[in-house]
């Protein structure tokens, strides 16, 4: 009896502290300013930050600006190839940037309907829509400004910056990708 009794505590701990999780998942966000963006996804939204957006580029032998700035000298750029990876950087940041804002702005708006107590059907699909648009203009900046530095630098400078990444393989899809300018 008292074995039983300690396992039905037991599972009811278990219960009780499972459910608790489960109500918490969420604990603290509804004070945030927009409730589906933390103040950190705001600020790197602004500030045209990558998160990730440009990874199916960078894991294929397809460099981001920023890095190859930080490793212009590993890499053995020339000033024309740093000049134009400067001028590229500074393009896609103030493009980011704008998209970024825009992005925010459409996550708001979202979180407005929300806020207000009534959701109409019609306004939230095109909100949702809205936010879809906009979060799809953000990673196609990033993805297009890795493919155009592709084209900056050469094969062996590809494959080295996949070295330097640590990405297994270095700079093979360069080849594969038909990129033969350098």
């Amino acid at each position: 009896m008292k074995s039983t009794l300690t396992r039905l505590a037991i599972l009811a701990a278990l219960f009780s502290s499972a459910a608790g999780a489960q109500h918490s998942a969420y604990s603290g966000e509804e004070k945030r300013e927009i409730k589906a963006l933390s103040d950190e996804e705001i600020r790197q939204y602004r500030s045209g930050a990558g998160m990730g957006y440009a990874q199916a580029a960078e894991l294929n032998s397809f460099p981001g600006p920023m890095h190859v700035l930080e490793l212009a000298d590993k890499l053995s750029l020339s000033p024309d190839q740093r000049a134009a990876t400067r001028r590229l950087m500074n393009e896609h940041k103030a493009e980011a940037r704008a998209i970024g804002a825009k992005l925010v702005e459409a996550e708001a708006a979202l979180d407005r309907l929300f806020a207000g107590g009534r959701v109409d059907e019609a306004a939230l699909a095109g909100q949702v829509r809205r936010v879809a648009v906009v979060q799809g203009e953000y990673r196609l900046s990033h993805l297009e400004t890795h493919r155009r530095m592709q084209s900056l630098l050469t094969a062996e400078q590809i494959r080295r910056y996949g070295d330097l990444r640590g990405y297994a393989g270095g700079g093979d899809a360069h080849k594969q990708h038909g990129n033969s300018n350098h």
